[in-house]
């Protein structure tokens, strides 16, 4: 707040309690050592984002500004999964630590003005994964699993309109393997490219959680709400 914002008393700030409201809080001191706020929590977070994403973890510095972009986009449950192009070491990152991945979680939200961190879960193997875990951590609804693939044919915008949420697939930057596309598709997930260009993860999400979300909106143009 000092150094970037310059706070000075008398200044207001926008604030938020870590999973709680947000508001608005005055400067009443500010120094190199400490700054004094009066608080006043009375507003919510933004609503969440209707997409989930099962991704393919990405090599730990590209992981540090996905985690900040999903928290940002109000992505509220992720699944990093390990896939036969997805290097084992990764799994070894210090960046995977709870309190590490909440650290990259808070700067996400501080930039969405958002309070609520998605719940970040880790899974290193792929066909245990999908077999056992998928369908416990998304409910198998038909049509609202998406598979971004280079392989796919169609735009996403070529797929029926969505409606309600969806949870969105994206592989490593190779792409996710034959089999593991075909395992995904065999689960419900309809293949759908970007185009002909490559994208890098950290640009891919989200590039695709907009891309979804604007495809969910096709059908229901209200405003999000949470699930029960």
């Amino acid at each position: 707040m000092v150094e970037v914002l310059r706070a000075v008393p008398g200044d207001r700030v926008a604030v938020g309690l870590w999973r709680g409201p947000t508001g608005e809080a005055v400067v009443v001191e500010a120094s190199a050592g400490q700054v004094l706020l009066s608080v006043n929590l009375t507003g919510d977070p933004p609503p969440p984002s209707p997409v989930s994403l099962v991704l393919a973890l990405p090599r730990p510095k590209i992981l540090r500004k996905v985690l900040q972009a999903v928290a940002a986009m109000g992505v509220k449950r992720l699944a990093l999964v390990g896939t036969y192009r997805v290097e084992k070491s990764y799994f070894s990152s210090p960046l995977l630590a709870p309190d590490a991945i909440e650290a990259e979680l808070r700067l996400g939200l501080e930039q969405g003005k958002d309070t609520r961190p998605p719940a970040v879960s880790l899974h290193r193997h792929f066909k245990p994964f999908v077999e056992d875990e998928l369908d416990a951590l998304f409910a198998p609804v038909p049509g609202t699993r998406l598979l971004a693939h280079p392989g796919a044919q169609g735009l996403l915008d070529s797929l029926p309109p969505g409606g309600g949420g969806a949870v969105l697939a994206i592989g490593p930057e190779g792409g996710f393997t034959p089999y593991e596309a075909s395992t995904l598709v065999s689960r419900g997930f309809l293949p759908f490219s970007f185009g002909p260009r490559p994208l890098r993860v950290d640009v891919a999400v989200p590039y695709a959680v907009a891309q979804a979300e604007l495809w969910l909106r096709r059908r229901d143009p209200g405003p999000w709400r949470p699930d029960p």
